[in-house]
């Protein structure tokens, strides 16, 4: 989960293949109409996401577009500074929910939107949905996983709120925190979609510690 709130529970799951849903909302929200833009229609590229976690400052951690090449070493096509977790004292546990950074392991990409609207206070904008995740112990299910970053459905920024963190606003490097999902700037993630537009829609998300 990335915006840092507590969130309802989601009001609808997936919509058919490749849709998304309303997510990281303070009051709960209706699923907003599904994006059919998958994954799946760009997967000849051979391309995949590679979150490396940093132990020492989650908020440091990098995200890379790798390129797989077999037999021989995969490429990087683009790497870019995020974060995952709340930066709490569980923002590395990846059991707890709302709180820890994604658990290790590989996820596939379900679908990506660059318009999402995800409501009021939902993460909206560019976004990339990856499926639930088990941790580490076996019974808790990390849920509503993305990739995004701060700004309204079109790609602006709100307007600065003095003394509220807006949701919609990227202030800095305290909005790498997230409920759990995986944060760029807006910059960012702007040129991650255009780089997996130009090379080819990743379609796992690879975790590691």
């Amino acid at each position: 989960m990335g915006i840092r709130r507590r969130i309802a529970p989601l009001a609808a799951a997936l919509a058919l293949t490749g849709g998304l849903v309303a997510a990281q909302a303070a009051p709960a929200l209706a699923a907003q109409p599904a994006s059919r833009q998958t994954a799946g229609k760009a997967a000849a590229g051979g391309t995949y996401l590679y979150f490396d976690k940093n132990q020492s400052d989650p908020g440091k951690s990098a995200l890379s577009l790798m390129r797989s090449v077999p037999g021989a070493r995969d490429t990087v096509l683009a790497k870019y500074r995020a974060g995952s977790g709340d930066g709490g004292p569980n923002g590395k546990d990846e059991c707890a929910s709302s709180q820890g950074w994604l658990p290790d392991g590989t996820y596939q990409v379900l679908a990506h939107d660059a318009h999402y609207n995800g409501g009021n206070e939902g993460v909206n904008g560019k976004v990339i949905h990856v499926q639930d995740k088990v941790c580490e112990n076996g019974r808790t299910t990390r849920a509503e996983l993305f990739v995004h970053s701060e700004m309204w459905p079109e790609g602006s920024q709100a307007s600065a709120e003095p003394g509220r963190d807006n949701p919609y606003r990227w202030d800095g490097t305290g909005d790498y925190r997230s409920l759990g999902c995986i944060k760029l700037k807006p910059a960012d993630i702007g040129n991650l979609f255009d780089k997996a537009g130009r090379y080819g829609w990743p379609t796992e998300l690879k975790v590691v510690a």
